[in-house]
């Protein structure tokens, strides 16, 4: 006989909290604690020790990240305990450490929860190690880094050029590379400082700083 997946649900909406034990309590799964604030769902965590924990973000007493610090910490302490932030709000950004902390950890969005047996099927997925991101946040977040890339603003030559100069290549090297002249990758290389707001000082290599950049942005 297959053992009921344990679940704690963590969500100052008392009305919502109860509606999804119950949806859960009905499914099969055995939904051991409810909490209405991080500090209480930290205390379930640790007595209970669920296989699952469904968490919104925001929660008291600020209404700001408590949820996901709290899911963070679980994380943390029990990285085999799986982890769905569960929210009304797209905070995809504050949610990129513990989305890239590993397998069995989802994000959806409240609202977009519209099949019930899909979203069991995501709880079972997630508690077995899966990882569930609403589509809607990767494409926030795929814009987000779009608008936050510093090499944005250069062209596909341009790149071409900064990642030579990343492996240390000259300009007469990268003119070798890149099959023309030097004189036109030094038009580039300009044009790649402008580009990234390196402005020239007596202290720092623009040359080094474009390259740390280009590295960091990777």
């Amino acid at each position: 006989m297959t053992t009921a997946l344990r679940v704690l649900l963590a969500d100052d909406d008392v009305l919502l909290r109860a509606g999804l034990a119950s949806l859960l309590t009905q499914a099969g799964l055995d939904v051991v604690g409810q909490a209405e604030d991080a500090a209480g769902l930290l205390t379930l965590v640790r007595t209970n020790v669920p296989d699952l924990v469904i968490v919104d973000i925001r929660m008291p007493p600020t209404h700001t990240t408590e949820g996901l610090d709290a899911a963070r910490e679980i994380r943390a302490e029990l990285p085999e305990t799986g982890i769905l932030v569960l929210s009304a709000h797209s905070d995809v950004e504050h949610a990129m450490e513990l989305l890239a902390s590993g397998g069995g950890v989802g994000y959806l969005l409240k609202n977009r929860v519209t099949d019930v047996e899909d979203f069991l099927d995501t709880l079972q997925r997630i508690a077995k190690g899966a990882s569930v991101v609403d589509p809607v946040l990767v494409t926030e977040l795929v814009s987000a880094r779009r608008r936050n890339d510093p090499l944005a603003a250069l062209s596909t030559r341009e790149r071409e050029v900064l990642a030579l100069m990343a492996e240390g290549r000259s300009n007469a090297g990268i003119a070798r590379q890149l099959w023309v002249t030097e004189g036109t990758v030094e038009k580039h290389v300009r044009s790649i400082l402008t580009k990234l707001n390196l402005p020239e000082t007596g202290d720092d290599h623009r040359r080094v700083l474009a390259v740390i950049t280009f590295l960091e942005a990777r």
